[in-house]
């Protein structure tokens, strides 16, 4: 595989198509090495318009999204170098190191040992340093990280079914929060802009999927 044709194809023929027209972002997507951060048996899906599987044999499990939902994530945020970021869902690193090439310093939470390790040596790896990668359980990456908010902008790398309360409470004044929300069927990723101290608008962006975060609230589901 040509490494370099396929990374200019991924953003030509993926990124750009959707809307992600953010020159830095359209850089940064260009130098930074997505190729180091998939899972080796998989590394020839680097580059390919699909999600890619971070753990064997777990298909609805963890996963790194379509380059091109990464791309328009990113560019949404738009984020300034002065800015502190958290993320739900670290994966393999790498949504966390385009965050951090954005921003002053990245908070990642990850509820699986063996993908928080991976993304730590993936970030250690590709020279990313101000990125902190916390390995924590479902329930309390699904709360936040209170001890470090507020904070300027909120990722959540998957999805779920509603945005909790505890989280849009952990922006700033002007504060971003973007997550995928909904139920299959329909997911749409949102923007979450906090407007005052109990105030936040909303902004649908797209429509896509995503696998589930680990450890938010599901709908009551009726039963006839």
């Amino acid at each position: 595989m040509d490494i370099e044709t396929a990374r200019f194809n991924m953003i030509e023929q993926q990124i750009r198509p959707w809307d992600v027209l953010d020159p830095a972002v359209l850089e940064l997507l260009g130098t930074l090495s997505r190729e180091d951060f998939v899972p080796p048996q998989h590394r020839a899906l680097a580059f390919v318009d699909t999600q890619v599987p971070l753990l064997d044999g777990d298909a609805q499990g963890p996963c790194m999204l379509e380059p091109k939902v990464e791309a328009r994530l990113l560019q949404e945020l738009q984020l300034q170098r002065h800015e502190k970021v958290l993320e739900l869902g670290t994966g393999s690193g790498f949504m966390a190191a385009l965050l951090a090439h954005r921003s002053m310093h990245v908070h990642t939470l990850e509820c699986r040992a063996a993908l928080a390790h991976a993304a730590r040596e993936n970030l250690r790896r590709c020279g990313v340093l101000n990125v902190t990668v916390h390995e924590v359980n479902a329930a309390e990456g699904a709360r936040g990280l209170p001890g470090e908010a507020p904070f300027d902008a909120i990722v959540l790398s998957g999805s779920v079914a509603e945005v909790p309360r505890t989280l849009l409470a952990q922006l700033k004044i002007g504060g971003r929060l973007i997550a995928i929300v909904g139920t299959l069927p329909i997911m749409r990723a949102r923007l979450y802009t906090r407007v005052g101290d109990e105030a936040w608008s909303e902004l649908d962006l797209f429509d896509t999927v995503a696998p589930r975060l680990e450890g938010f609230a599901e709908p009551a589901r009726f039963r006839f």
